[in-house]
């Protein structure tokens, strides 16, 4: 089939690249001309593991292609998919303006019929929004194409989408119940065959159905990570290991273990916005989101956590201290570091008066960038990014882990000790175990631990 995505982000390139992979004939739009010529060059703007070579096989046999040409994107594949950004605006709905653009641009080169497909996040309604935008431009030009909006929410996580979009646990399509909503299902049906050759994965409904469930998976996500941050608290207060906890409540079938893992919170470009999102599309119709609220409410808070560990250790005052950090993107197997629980703590450590040296296996050109917009030159001074793990241990009276990198996860005991002044090491994703710890003879604060092991 052939197949326009819109947007070369997150979302759209590896919906592009997957879908060419499939065989489909893809062209991407992006009217980003430095994001197009670092494409056709071979690049990728974006770290996600197994997406350059995708990229590049698919490239080399001809099925996939980059461009700013909008009246050849729209000429090309009677699917176009949006899949632009959808930031938070100021009073935390999702700014719509690159999404109603990408459908404006659609009607303004239209001739014939288009299945036009929402891939990104988008709130209950938006595809009428979308049809409106477009109908106006078709009628301005006096061109009598029909068209159907779709819904088709993506699932992906960051760090996995490449395996998270091959491999699809469901596929979410709402179409309408028109004439040419009935011709978009046929056409989705037949772009997603190929995923469902050995059971039914497509979960066929309404299009506002489909643009909440989305949202409604989000928030549940969060709500979950919410709670258990939550709980880890109070272990720590009443003496608890919230690890044993987890198993326990996780081996319930109604429970189960994902997303039970204590830690300094959750970040990216997903949870924060879409829980805010949703939030606002309650207010505006009346509704308070009580459950949200509070759910946002402690990852606030809980991305402090970590920062007030430190402090409950060696004081407020942390003037001529000298901090590790490993880990900055706000999560693995990305350089992501939109909402990053590092950078709260980073700057609660140098306002502090503490300086600093990071490492992240992936995000550092990144955080140079966000780190530069976040802190004043004074502030950004005092950070040092370090060549390796060992080397941001060097001279540091403590290590603070904030993403869980498999990298970090068996390290050298013995180096690190014999690395940081003093063997303490304040783990935001419980790492470790703390038996383990004392008997390595290092100082360990985990997140809803229990007990706190000292040498």
């Amino acid at each position: 089939m052939k197949i326009t995505i819109i947007g070369t982000g997150y979302v759209g390139l590896v919906t592009g690249a997957c879908l060419a992979e499939l065989g489909n004939d893809v062209f991407c739009l992006d009217l980003d001309e430095k994001k197009i010529a670092l494409l056709n060059n071979g690049g990728i703007p974006i770290h996600e593991p197994g997406l350059e070579e995708v990229v590049a096989r698919n490239r080399a046999a001809g099925r996939l292609r980059f461009s700013t040409d909008v009246g050849a994107a729209v000429a090309h594949g009677k699917l176009q998919f949006i899949a632009v950004g959808t930031p938070p605006d100021e009073d935390g709905s999702a700014d719509l303006q690159y999404v109603l653009a990408a459908a404006r641009n659609i009607g303004k080169h239209m001739t014939e019929f288009k299945v036009i497909v929402d891939k990104s996040t988008v709130p209950v309604g938006t595809a009428e929004r979308v049809r409106a935008a477009l109908q106006a431009e078709l009628d301005e030009r006096g061109v009598a194409a029909t068209f159907s909006v779709a819904s088709n929410p993506e699932f992906l996580k960051e760090g996995a989408a490449v395996e998270d979009f091959m491999r699809p646990d469901r596929i979410v399509i709402g179409c309408d119940s028109t004439p040419e909503g009935e011709r978009a299902r046929e056409l989705m049906k037949t772009l997603y065959a190929p995923f469902n050759r050995n059971h039914e994965r497509t979960y066929w409904m309404d299009v506002r159905s489909a643009e909440f469930t989305k949202y409604a998976a989000n928030a549940m996500l969060a709500t979950r990570i919410s709670f258990m941050n939550e709980l880890a608290n109070l272990a720590d207060k009443v003496g608890v290991d919230i690890e044993a906890v987890r198993h326990g409540i996780g081996s319930d079938p109604r429970i189960g273990h994902s997303f039970l893992y204590a830690g300094c919170g959750y970040g990216g470009s997903c949870f924060p916005k879409d829980v805010q999102a949703l939030e606002r599309t309650a207010r505006g119709h009346g509704q308070e989101l009580l459950i949200l609220r509070a759910v946002e409410a402690v990852n606030d808070r809980q991305k402090l956590v970590l920062g007030g560990k430190v402090t409950a250790r060696y004081g407020e005052d942390l003037a001529g201290r000298h901090f590790a950090v490993w880990g900055l993107a706000f999560k693995p197997n990305t350089d992501d570091m939109r909402e990053a629980s590092a950078r709260v703590l980073l700057a609660e450590l140098l306002q502090r008066g503490a300086s600093v040296a990071v490492y992240d296996p992936v995000a550092m050109a990144e955080a140079r960038r966000v780190l530069a917009l976040d802190l004043a030159p004074a502030l950004l001074a005092r950070i040092r990014f370090a060549a390796s793990p060992m080397d941001a241990l060097n001279g540091a009276d403590a290590l603070a882990i904030v993403t869980e990198w498999k990298a970090f996860r068996s390290p050298d005991f013995e180096q690190i000790k014999a690395r940081l002044k003093e063997p303490v090491i304040f783990d935001g994703r419980n790492l470790f175990e703390p038996a383990d710890m004392a008997e390595a003879g290092i100082e360990y604060h985990g997140i809803g631990r229990s007990v706190l092991t000292r040498a």
